[in-house]
């Protein structure tokens, strides 16, 4: 029987996880003042002012090929400053200061030139060619092995393999040679603390800290505070290379550990909780908690998916931590999450198994398989250790591919909605196809100028082969392609189907010409076009067009691998934040948006298509959300901004419970879940320096309020206003 009982903290343990919550809030704020807005999720790295870095170079100034990666890696892990927080478990930290600290990429004759007027006319600023980090690793090879053996099978393999590229394995071989040095320099600096210290609890908490990394320079971690800081020195390296964040079945990666220090060293629960909250405090690396044994027979939650749940709670910082919902799932574990959301304004997402399981096996893979996936970042979902999906690198901007065809529609004589679905089909189809070969060109370049270095380690199949898993290294490769801005794109052909074809109250060339004014002297034509039953309304007319441009792009992505080395491709429907930067560009669209507006979210309604609806909008929401699923296992978010006065009433956490199971048996994917109040919301936005602590979920991903740009913090207002 799994214990359900919330962690109660001592004062000396609630002192610590409290310190740490205060100094990432100042951390936080160092960072906003140099770097500015930051509209990612909260990298755990910290502002060294003083430090800079040379890199290693080839003579065009940039760096590229594993060899030079390693290098570099190695020289960088020697000079970069080491940290170690009074507060905190663990000891490590990455320079931010560095976000740029090498000049990576493509060098010159390996971009694909040939796909940049492509690219430049349909403004596809995401393609995935170069995409990098989007795969989860599997950590229990470097739990299981340490550093110094990971070190010993690269020269093991590097040996067993003389006539494969030695430059893949001597590019590992320095990078964790230059591991274990940074390592070690942390012992040292952690000792010297311990040495000075002028109180003996902060003496004996340094010297346990020497002594955890200590161990791990020789050997792989015993104990659960080993394992953290395994993991706490694997963020930073993984984070330092193109953000790197995915992190895996967290809870289960760490249950071993914790039931054997539990029955062998008297490790009690609040301990526990310090360690994961000091690992959340290095970084928000994408993690599960719960969820299915592959056979489906068993639900993996456990006590320590408690605790990680508990440490969450207790830090309230920016933390990527998903529940994965099912229907033997623990209820315990569910309700506990969503009294936590309430109480902090945001906490775990939700992603839910049967959208996200069912539809990966209509790719033709087992169930088995299909519940191994686990989600490991901002909305995607991989097998840890042996899948390549590369989700959230691309992003095709539907409504981009309508003002293509409504400008070639304008000189026609033929004008109907027939006719622009012809062409807006026509154009969708060159925007999927040159993503398509940017993957083949991909296939053939990333493993030269930038191999998954850090990744290789934790899959199994690159070092055993001595390939990057990008170009076979790993079993399974399954390329993602995610459509955007989809209720723009319904809601421009139904506002054109009912008002003039259907109403005859507007022509097309009236139509031409409020477009190209960007409505400036159209207002009443914007509000007509604007005012019709938008997607996401009961009989909205929007809905049969939004089933069939999803059901077009599916087909475009899915029906054809890519044209050269048949790689195969599964289409999702993800925007990230990215609305406001694709609307920037778009001039006005026929749904009543204007110029540089943002377009909608991945296949989510509109904000606002509810208004003046007697009904519960979350609920109208949802299930459009779990409707136009792209439905083959690629999460597709339902982004859910609830006002905490309604929803703390009795019976609202068991309607939030209603709504969760109910999105998972329509086939939705994932949850992303914000319990605020207008008046909390509002005046953070106003003024974001008056409210620090104020954590929400910006899409995938969770991060200070006050660290976003007014336009990212706007989509949020948007969202929970309407």
């Amino acid at each position: 029987m799994i214990n359900t009982e919330k962690t109660v903290l001592s004062p000396r343990i609630e002192r610590k996880i409290e310190q740490l919550h205060q100094d990432k809030i100042r951390i936080n704020k160092e960072k906003i003042d140099h770097f500015g807005y930051l509209d990612i999720d909260d990298h755990g790295f910290l502002y060294f002012p003083d430090f800079t870095f040379e890199p290693i170079t080839h003579e065009d100034g940039r760096v590229y090929g594993m060899k030079m990666l390693g290098d570099n890696y190695r020289k960088i892990l020697n000079e970069m400053p080491v940290y170690s927080n009074p507060s905190s478990a663990l000891a490590t930290c990455w320079p931010g200061n560095l976000s740029n600290w090498m000049e990576i990429g493509f060098r010159e004759e390996n971009e694909p030139k040939h796909l940049f007027p492509i690219y430049e006319k349909y403004n596809i600023l995401q393609h995935g060619c170069g995409g990098m980090n989007h795969l989860c690793p599997d950590l229990t090879i470097g739990l299981q092995l340490g550093w110094k053996g990971l070190l010993e099978k690269v020269r093991y393999y590097k040996e067993l393999n003389i006539h494969g590229d030695a430059s893949f394995y001597e590019g590992e071989e320095q990078l964790l040679l230059g591991v274990l040095e940074w390592i070690k320099r942390h012992v040292d600096y952690t000792r010297g603390l311990a040495e000075n210290a002028a109180e003996e609890e902060l003496r004996i908490h340094y010297t346990q800290v020497a002594d955890c990394n200590e161990w791990l320079l020789e050997n792989p971690p015993r104990t659960l505070r080993e394992a953290c800081q395994f993991t706490a020195h694997f963020q930073c390296i993984d984070r330092m290379y193109y953000a790197g964040g995915a992190l895996g079945q967290m809870d289960e990666l760490f249950r071993p550990y914790y039931e054997k220090d539990k029955e062998s060293l008297g490790l009690t629960d609040e301990e526990a909780v310090w360690y994961f909250a000091s690992l959340f405090f290095n970084d928000t690396h994408y993690s599960q908690i719960g969820g299915l044994t592959p056979a489906g027979d068993q639900d993996l939650a456990s006590r320590v998916s408690f605790l990680i749940l508990d440490a969450v709670h207790y830090l309230k910082i920016p933390s990527n931590v998903a529940i994965r919902v099912h229907d033997s799932m623990n209820e315990v574990l569910l309700r506990r999450s969503l009294e936590y959301n309430m109480e902090d304004g945001t906490g775990v997402c939700y992603s839910c198994n049967m959208g996200c399981e069912e539809g990966f096996v209509k790719n033709g893979f087992p169930e088995e398989l299909a519940r191994m996936r686990i989600k490991s970042g901002c909305n995607w979902t991989a097998i840890p250790g042996v899948e390549y999906p590369l989700q959230d690198v691309t992003r095709i901007n539907m409504p981009m591919a309508l003002y293509q065809a409504m400008e070639e529609m304008k000189g026609m004589e033929q004008q109907g909605t027939d006719t622009l679905w012809e062409l807006f089909a026509k154009h969708l189809t060159i925007m999927v196809d040159c993503i398509k070969e940017g993957y083949d060109w991909h296939y053939e370049h990333v493993s030269e100028d930038t191999p998954e270095i850090i990744l290789n380690l934790f899959m199994h199949g690159p070092v055993e082969r001595g390939l990057n898993c990008a170009r076979g290294g790993v079993d399974i490769i399954d390329l993602n392609i995610d459509g955007i801005g989809l209720a723009t794109v319904a809601d421009s052909f139904g506002a054109i189907e009912q008002r003039i074809e259907k109403e005859k109250v507007l022509t097309f060339p009236e139509l031409y010409a409020a477009l190209d004014a960007d409505f400036e002297g159209y207002e009443r034509i914007r509000l007509m076009l604007k005012n019709i039953d938008r997607l996401g309304a009961p009989h909205s007319p929007s809905m049969k067009w939004a089933e069939k441009v999803r059901d077009l792009f599916v087909s475009l992505c899915m029906d054809e691998p890519t044209p050269r080395h048949r790689l195969k491709v599964i289409a999702g429907m993800f925007s990230h934040g990215d609305i406001v930067r694709y609307g920037e560009t778009l001039p006005a669209t026929p749904n009543g948006r204007k110029y540089g507006d943002p377009i909608s979210h991945s296949n989510e309604p509109d904000p606002g298509f509810a208004n003046g609806l007697h009904t519960f909008s979350p609920s109208l929401k949802a299930n459009t959300v779990a409707k136009l699923q792209p439905g083959f296992g690629n999460s597709s978010p339902l982004h859910l901004d609830v006002d905490n006065s309604m929803i703390t009433k009795e019976g609202g956490v068991e309607a939030l419970e209603t709504l969760i199971h109910t999105h998972n048996h329509m086939g939705g994917t994932l949850i992303n879940l914000n319990c605020l109040t207008k008046d909390r919301l509002l005046k953070a936005h106003a003024d974001p320096d008056s409210d620090p602590d104020l954590v929400v979920r910006v899409t995938g991903y969770s991060a200070f309020f006050s660290s976003l740009s007014p336009k990212y913090r706007q989509q949020i207002v948007d969202r929970f206003l309407n």
